[in-house]
């Protein structure tokens, strides 16, 4: 085997090892403001163990627009937010979103707020990319997709794709995968119900869909 052959199969492994799962559907980068635990959450930009706590007990959030009123009557300034956003977030669907919440996605503005509207129903990544690649880099796309997702049919999703999720493991998709198929939220409160607390049930809806 020649060297440039060698050098382009090494690179091309490293590209598998570093890139992200193509059918991911929850991005991955920034931290989810949801799930993350208590000492991780108080090393946030502007945030004091106070604040932590009482941020905690209010979780889950249904939205990041939520998030940020609690935090600003916790008397965060919008700045410090908009800072603490580059670490940690509450994702924000693609296909139901509102304007208010895309705006608070650090850089992404009205435009964004405009084009992550106008191609709804967003399917997977590879549509995210070919679409919102029109106006912004590769490079920026990717950083847009570390605080959105989309919804994950219940009924079809594979191990993956639910690992995409914050907080879910290999316990939790085998109980995604017993029930199917799903019909319907109650019946989604009943059974994950049986795992985990009604809060944590509430923030796994967040991602999911039945189709």
């Amino acid at each position: 085997m020649s060297l440039t052959h060698r050098i382009l199969l090494i690179a091309t492994a490293l590209t598998i090892l570093v890139a992200p799962a193509a059918n991911a559907q929850v991005g991955k980068g920034v931290a989810d403001l949801n799930s993350m635990p208590e000492p991780e959450l108080v090393a946030l930009p502007g945030m004091t163990p106070a604040v932590a706590t009482a941020f905690i007990a209010k979780r889950p959030f249904a939205s990041i627009t939520e998030a940020n009123a609690f935090l600003l009557g916790q008397k965060l300034t919008q700045d410090q937010l908009n800072t603490l956003y580059t670490k940690a977030f509450v994702h924000v669907n693609l296909n139901t979103g509102t304007r208010d919440e895309i705006l608070l996605i650090p850089g992404a503005g009205t435009r964004m707020a405009h084009e992550f509207d106008e191609y709804r129903p967003w399917r997977n990544w590879a549509h995210f990319d070919k679409e919102i690649g029109k106006y912004v880099p590769q490079t920026e796309v990717d950083r847009l997709k570390q605080y959105v997702f989309i919804p994950i049919n219940l009924n079809t999703a594979t191990d993956d794709l639910f690992l995409t999720i914050p907080g879910v493991g290999a316990r939790m998709v085998r109980e995604f995968k017993e029930y199917r198929p799903w019909t319907s939220q109650a019946q989604f409160q009943k059974e994950i119900g049986k795992y985990v607390d009604q809060k944590e049930v509430a923030r796994f809806w967040r991602y999911v869909v039945i189709q």
